[in-house]
């Protein structure tokens, strides 16, 4: 079985991701073969979802994906039963069309949609809202809504007034401000930040059993249409055609990535495209580990919060000048948004790891926002010149050197400019990369880390040599 059904909401702000989260955590509960998958960009959203099933939760952007690439991407992670979080209003997108919408993601795997309409200050004009989203498209695909932050009593009156609009009423969640989840610059703040969050679940997960028809989702998300998906990632590990011979013994190369509270911004396809390129992954923490893991043939650091640990990160002396040293030394490096700023000589004023000389500061307000297509001024660790891959950027915070090294042209063609440094051995920028948009950068890398490695072993090989020689002598 592969049921589903994807929570979209009326706009940015309806509580979906709450209802959402109390789904989940329902559905769990009920011991559901459960996955969930987040619209668009966003990674903090999915980071809730691991919090509440304990396991992967994936992205499914058709900006960054054509609509087979997004089947792709959910056959290859659906549960039993799946739920998708939309983002934004659900038809919301780029331009006044809204390309690349929840709206564009139901309709690509054919998912039944139920509507969250906060229900605040609104009684009858409920039904124009439904009516009105239900209408919009032809094929809105809209079966049910889910009123948030109404009451019992005022619940029995929408939901006869969604059925005179002619759409299901699965239920409702009352206003719960001790279940509430606090936000910032980027977004919902953390899930790791939140000390009482299981508490929290909990309280959401009982109020949803309580007054949400659980069972008339899991009915609805059963008449949705199975999809066969093949992989992303296809052909032989690249370690496999690099590291020929007696240098490296066909050795896995190993990455090792940055993760901590200040670098949390990882999509999960960009590791399963790693490890099926044929990285080895390998945690470490630039807040409190002391150097770059020593058997590194590759370095990610990738987005975060970096801003709010830079106590943590400066105090971190022998890590920051380990990173300075891997980089400048040559090992191959992808640093994104966070990841790029920590390799700044300073950040707000604090010293970071010194790779650029130029400083990184806090603009407060969002800088160059939004979905972009990069193209390479020049060969580099990810691929050739001319090559392109869809990115994003969401930052407050500007470089005095953000890099020229690639092109960005804004989706909605209206701008571009000149942004990430790159060379041979590096990508550091403030684009964030879903990979899965061209595996190929992805092959690449793992390519230029394999040959790090060889050359490694061979260097190694030829220093052991030397001190037997001598040893002899």
């Amino acid at each position: 079985m592969q049921g589903r059904f994807l929570v979209a909401g009326t706009n940015s702000g309806c509580g979906k991701t709450t209802v959402c989260m109390a789904l989940l955590a329902a559905l769990k509960k009920r011991g559901a073969g459960l996955n969930a998958f987040k619209c668009g960009p966003d990674y903090i959203d999915p980071m809730f979802h691991r919090a509440v099933l304990g396991v992967p939760s994936y992205n499914l952007d058709p900006y960054f994906c054509d609509p087979q690439q997004l089947r792709t991407v959910y056959a290859s992670h659906a549960g039993e039963l799946s739920v998708i979080e939309g983002v934004m209003g659900y038809y919301d997108g780029i331009g006044t069309e809204g390309r690349a919408s929840t709206f564009d993601v139901a309709r690509a795997t054919e998912t039944p949609v139920v509507l969250v309409i906060n229900v605040r200050g609104m009684y009858t004009s409920a039904g124009a809202v439904i009516r009105g989203f239900r209408d919009f498209r032809p094929d809105s695909r809209i079966e049910g809504v889910i009123f948030n932050g109404a009451s019992a009593m005022l619940y029995k009156d929408l939901k006869a007034i969604a059925e005179n609009a002619g759409v299901k009423a699965y239920g409702f969640l009352p206003k719960m401000p001790e279940a509430e989840l606090g936000s910032r610059h980027l977004g919902l703040i953390t899930a790791e930040e939140i000390e009482d969050l299981r508490e929290r679940i909990d309280k959401l997960a009982e109020k949803a059993e309580e007054c949400v028809d659980i069972d008339g989702l899991i009915s609805l998300a059963n008449t949705a249409p199975r999809i066969e998906g093949g992989k992303l990632f296809t052909g032989e590990p690249v370690y496999a055609t690099v590291c020929r011979g007696n240098f490296c013994g066909l050795k896995r190369p190993v990455l090792a990535v940055a993760k901590d509270k200040a670098f949390c911004f990882i999509y999960e396809e960009n590791l399963e495209l790693f490890k099926a390129a044929g990285f080895n992954i390998e945690y470490f923490s630039p807040m409190s580990d002391s150097e770059v893991p020593r058997d590194a043939d590759a370095l990610y650091l990738p987005g975060g919060y970096p801003e709010l640990y830079t106590k943590e990160l400066s105090d971190n002396v022998s890590m920051r000048e380990s990173v300075k040293k891997a980089v400048q030394g040559g090992l191959p490096t992808f640093a994104e948004c966070g990841g790029f700023l920590y390799l700044h000589s300073e950040l707000d004023g604090v010293p970071m790891a010194g790779v650029f000389a130029a400083k990184a500061y806090n603009t407060s307000k969002l800088q160059r926002f939004g979905y972009v297509e990069l193209t390479a001024a020049k060969d580099n660790l990810f691929c050739r010149k001319g090559e392109r891959i869809r990115a994003h950027e969401f930052h407050y915070y500007d470089s005095e050197d953000p890099g020229s090294d690639f092109r960005a042209e804004k989706a909605s063609g209206a701008r571009g400019w000149d942004c990430v440094v790159a060379t041979d051995t590096l990508y550091a920028g403030f684009p964030h990369l879903y990979l899965a948009a061209n595996p190929e950068f992805a092959r690449t890398f793992a390519g230029k880390a394999a040959a790090y490695a060889s050359e490694k072993t061979a260097d190694s090989s030829s220093d052991n040599g030397k001190a037997a020689e001598h040893a002899s002598v």
